[in-house]
Order: C-alpha cells, then sequence, then structure tokens
C-alpha cells in the first residue's frame, strides 16, 4: 500500500510539474524570432500574405517573424522543410491548397507524411483565382479564348508555380472542360510564372487575385474570368469561367500550419495571435483589396477543411491524369 502510495504521489509530482513547465513554455514563448516558412517564390499570393501576416504578429509578439522562402515543385521543398522542422514553436509553415489537397493525389512518394507531419491552425484567406492573358492575346472573353484555343490547338501556353500546382490543375481543367489544348509551362513559384506572363514569354495564367491584382489595374495583363462557383466580390464585373464552361470551379486558401508535436500551449497563442492579426480593419481591407477574402476558424475546422479538400481534387487529378514524378 506504501507503495502504491509513493507511485500515486510521484505520479501527480510529475503531471503536476509538466502543467506548470507547459504553462512557464507558453508564458516566456516567443524568447527568439520566428520563422514562417513559404513555399512558394517573392511577389506570390503566399509570400504577399506572409508579409503582411508576419509584420502583424511582429508588433504583437515583441519578436520578429521572419519570411524564409523554399520555393519549387509545386509547394513541395517548402513542405518538406517544414515538416522537418522542430516542433517548438519557432517554425510556422504558409500552407496552401496545392500542399495539402493536391499533392498527395499526384506524388506517390511524398517525403513526408500529408496527413500527421502538421498541426492545423487556421486558414487566414479563400479566394478563386483570375485568368489573365498578355495583351498581345486577341482574346478578351473565355468563349473568345475558347474559340482562338480550338483552331490554334498547342499554340498558346499557360504558366503555373510549377507541376501539380494550383495553377496547374486550373489549366488541365480548363482543358478537359472546354475541350481545348492549352501548352502547360511550370515554374518554380507564381511570382516568376507571372513576371513572364507580363513580359509575352508565355500567354496566360490562372492565378490569385493577390498576385495578379496590381497588374490587372495597371494594364499589363488582361483578366478574363475567375474560377469560384461564384463571382468574386473583389472583381465583381468579370465573370466567372464556368458561366461559359459548364462545371468549371477551383478556387484555393493559405492557412498557418506548424509540424506535428508542437506544444499545445503555443498553438493556442499562435491561433490567438493570428486570429487577432487577421481581424485588425486594416488587414482585412488589404486582403479583400487584394481580391481574396480574410478568413479565420478553429484547428479543428481547418484539419475538416483539408480533409474535404483533398477528396475533392483528388477526384479531379484521377481524372487530368496529372503525376508529380517521384
Amino acid at each position: 500500500m506504501n507503495t502504491l502510495k509513493h507511485i500515486s504521489l510521484v505520479g501527480a509530482l510529475a503531471f503536476g510539474m509538466t502543467a506548470m513547465s507547459t504553462q512557464a513554455l507558453a508564458q516566456s514563448y516567443p524568447d527568439k524570432p520566428i520563422r514562417l516558412i513559404v513555399a512558394d517564390a517573392p511577389g506570390g499570393a503566399p509570400d504577399i500574405l506572409a508579409r503582411m501576416l508576419a509584420q502583424k504578429m511582429s508588433d504583437s509578439m515583441g519578436q520578429p517573424v521572419v519570411v524564409d522562402n523554399k520555393p519549387g515543385a509545386a509547394g513541395l521543398l517548402g513542405a518538406e522543410q517544414a515538416a522537418r522542422a522542430p516542433a517548438d514553436g519557432y517554425n510556422l509553415f504558409m500552407n496552401q491548397t496545392a500542399v495539402w489537397g493536391i499533392l498527395p493525389s499526384v506524388k506517390k512518394n511524398l517525403p513526408y507524411d500529408p496527413i500527421n507531419s502538421f498541426m492545423p491552425i487556421t486558414r487566414i484567406a479563400i479566394a478563386s483565382n483570375v485568368m489573365v492573358i498578355n495583351p498581345s492575346i486577341s482574346a478578351k472573353t473565355v468563349p473568345e479564348l475558347v474559340k482562338l484555343a480550338k483552331a490554334n490547338p498547342g499554340s498558346i501556353n499557360y504558366a503555373s508555380a510549377g507541376i501539380a500546382s494550383p495553377a496547374h490543375l486550373a489549366g488541365e481543367m480548363f482543358n478537359l472542360l472546354a475541350d481545348v489544348k492549352l501548352t502547360h509551362v511550370p515554374y518554380k513559384g507564381a511570382g516568376p510564372a507571372l513576371l513572364d506572363v507580363i513580359g509575352g514569354q508565355v500567354q496566360l495564367i490562372i492565378t490569385s487575385p493577390i498576385a495578379a491584382g496590381a497588374h490587372i489595374s495597371n494594364g499589363k495583363v488582361r483578366a478574363l474570368a475567375t474560377t469560384g462557383a461564384q463571382r468574386n466580390p473583389a472583381l465583381p464585373d468579370l465573370p466567372t469561367i464556368a458561366e461559359s464552361v459548364k462545371g468549371y470551379e477551383i478556387s484555393q486558401a493559405w492557412g498557418i500550419t506548424v509540424p506535428n508535436g508542437t506544444p499545445v500551449a503555443i498553438v493556442n497563442r499562435l491561433h490567438a495571435e493570428i486570429i487577432k492579426a487577421i481581424s485588425q480593419p486594416d488587414t482585412r481591407e488589404r486582403i479583400s483589396k487584394l481580391g481574396a477574402v480574410p478568413f479565420t476558424e478553429t484547428p479543428g475546422e481547418f484539419a475538416a477543411a483539408i480533409a474535404a479538400d483533398r477528396k475533392r481534387l483528388g477526384d479531379v487529378i484521377t481524372k487530368t491524369g496529372i503525376v508529380l514524378a517521384d
């Protein structure tokens, strides 16, 4: 009996010490700079959102939040680095639809577990994408583009942030549903891809309005349509692709995750800080002006959304046959 009492006492002390340690960890966090990994090149939508969020969190938390761009392989390189980073709260990942909803279906041997490597915190923005073309192309509407593409199979190129990126999936979905043949040109990020559309090296891209908005406004590219089921509130004058290509719908989202095993107390702190940052009126206004919808949720809701995206986009990938080589 004395032995049982001793074991119970030791267990209670250990639990108490763990609870105090966790509480102390949360109170002292952060005590050094935080890294926010972005699996895209500077200038793309994830980078723009990351820098906006990083500034707000830096101001609130008293430590720098440093954006670390790791572009390549449609988000795979950045995701791998984020998954393998220490789970200490000092490594955040600007996760995105390509990583949680597309990569698991296009690549068999991922260098991380797409389900269990990350702990979701919250999505921060959702956007229907926008189809933009170089002004040298005569088409001013989607039906005109379809007519031009059918008359010249394979002659119109479309850019993407890489094989299996959302822009690649969007382009192949357009090929499938509009019964045309646009030629895919992959890049190592949305920023460089968009720059080559502006420069005329490639004719078209389906990308985030966050990245393309300023270039649409100054006339460097021409916007034809958006990709959601309904018109984008930030671009109400643009039709959806679905208005002329039946069944077309694809959007993307961005959210913050951390490596699995990050202490719950720190996850809760980060969740509160991100919600505070995104909820500020100036942040919401900036995101809305970029053509996206600011968004927050619980970690559980984010996890459910990830699972739903993986199933829905996986069905499209099966039909289009997109594969990312091992």
